[in-house]
């Protein structure tokens, strides 16, 4: 896995496999995903796959043959030469059975022959009951793989067939494209690296209530901290997201997330939950202020001009985390800066993070189309030790890695 990182808006070859598990319907999804962002797609099911989608529906979202055996178009080799002109070779879903075949390395028809050849990064995400995910083979397989440089991704937990709920449900088809579009761009990026550390993140924007209809807010979406949880669970973290208002997201699988509304919820659920953290990151957007009482009832509209919103200073969560920090924690902060006539972004920034105390800070500059509400992002990265590394533009998953490689760096250097 030594490719070059994707150039922005390059169009790569992916190989999309399809076990035959009743997931299989939202391969389409992943499927649509990958092609809108301009990728070609070659889908390999397996026979079993097509007993839940049809062959047409492959081949008509892809504009691409369809085929599951190896003697099919045997002059071009393409149980050899799928894998080997992959940018990327993901499966969607990975039933229990083809784990174990990937692991063990059989080769039986020309999806896992293509895993077999296939020298780019390889990313499965399981479906199955939750009994068959947790069983020790299955459990077996996937360390095997992920010591390989598989990139096995946890599922998710929820409703499964029938009347059955539990962990096995396949991760929500947008978050599979996400994690595919950043293997394409970083290969190396989702290295199994941070089992055993336990990571709490906080997202979106906090909001402070005027009446039962009207609010104080921000323009937070939570984008950025779901990222940050996401990536941190598909590396093999323990998480948990304390999410303030986002906007319409899923809960990214493997992660356990904590609702919160106001700043004053956000501070109670952040300070449970890092008292057994051993990283702490705060990228949500907490309000600085919220008014000094709520109404009961909506506040009326009239002919004479509203009274003023008296306002009172919201606590500041970071600043009380890092005073409260464990022995070993690590506290990451985020910053939403602009620049005006007294500074610059940087020089604020510096600032902050000798006022807050923490051990990194992520600076974003904000503005229209900056940061709040974008699928991309770019920014700087502060340590304590003075060092600053620019963070070039890119999605925020992206952004997200650099985060995690950056706190993984300063543990290291720590013990």
């Amino acid at each position: 896995m030594s490719q070059e990182a994707e150039p922005p808006g390059a169009r790569r070859r992916v190989v999309l496999g399809v076990g035959g598990g009743i997931a299989a319907y939202k391969a389409c999804e992943v499927l649509r995903g990958l092609t809108e962002a301009g990728h070609e797609v070659r889908v390999v099911p397996t026979e079993a796959a097509l007993r839940f989608v049809g062959e047409a529906t492959f081949a008509a979202l892809s504009g691409q043959p369809v085929h599951t055996g190896v003697f099919q178009d045997v002059d071009e080799v393409p149980h050899v030469r799928l894998g080997q002109q992959a940018d990327l070779v993901l499966v969607v879903p990975a039933t229990a059975d083809l784990l174990a075949k990937a692991a063990h390395g059989m080769a039986d028809d020309l999806l896992t022959n293509t895993l077999l050849t296939a020298r780019c990064p390889v990313l499965m995400s399981p479906a199955m009951h939750t009994e068959m995910w947790e069983h020790p083979a299955t459990q077996a397989n996937v360390a095997t793989l992920r010591e390989r440089g598989t990139v096995v991704t946890e599922p998710a937990a929820g409703r499964l067939t029938g009347a059955d709920s539990g962990k096995g449900r396949l991760a929500d088809p947008g978050e599979i494209v996400d994690l595919a579009r950043l293997l394409l761009a970083s290969p190396q990026a989702l290295p199994w690296d941070m089992r055993g550390l336990r990571v709490v993140v906080s997202a979106g924007g906090t909001r402070e209530p005027l009446d039962p209809v009207r609010w104080l807010g921000n323009r937070s979406s939570g984008k950025q901290g779901y990222a940050l949880a996401r990536v941190a669970a598909q590396r093999g973290a323990e998480v948990t997201l304390v999410a303030a208002h986002t906007v319409a997201l899923s809960e990214p699988a493997g992660v356990r997330v904590v609702q919160a509304g106001t700043a004053q919820e956000l501070r109670e659920a952040m300070r449970q939950a890092a008292a057994e953290a051993d990283v702490v990151v705060m990228a949500a957007a907490v309000a600085d202020f919220r008014p000094t009482g709520s109404a009961a009832y909506k506040i009326k509209k009239t002919e004479r001009e509203p009274d003023p919103i008296a306002l009172t200073r919201n606590p500041d969560v970071l600043a009380e985390l890092v005073a409260d920090r464990q022995p070993g924690q690590t506290m990451v902060g985020f910053a939403a800066e602009t620049g005006d006539a007294e500074g610059n972004i940087l020089e604020y920034a510096r600032a902050k993070l000798h006022r807050k105390g923490c051990d990194l800070l992520v600076v974003n500059a904000v503005g229209e189309g900056k940061a709040f509400e974008t699928e991309d992002n770019d920014g700087w990265l502060l340590a304590a030790d003075g060092t600053e590394t620019r963070i070039p533009f890119g999605a925020k998953s992206q952004l997200a890695v650099a985060v995690w490689n950056a706190v993984l760096a300063s543990r290291s250097r720590q013990s």
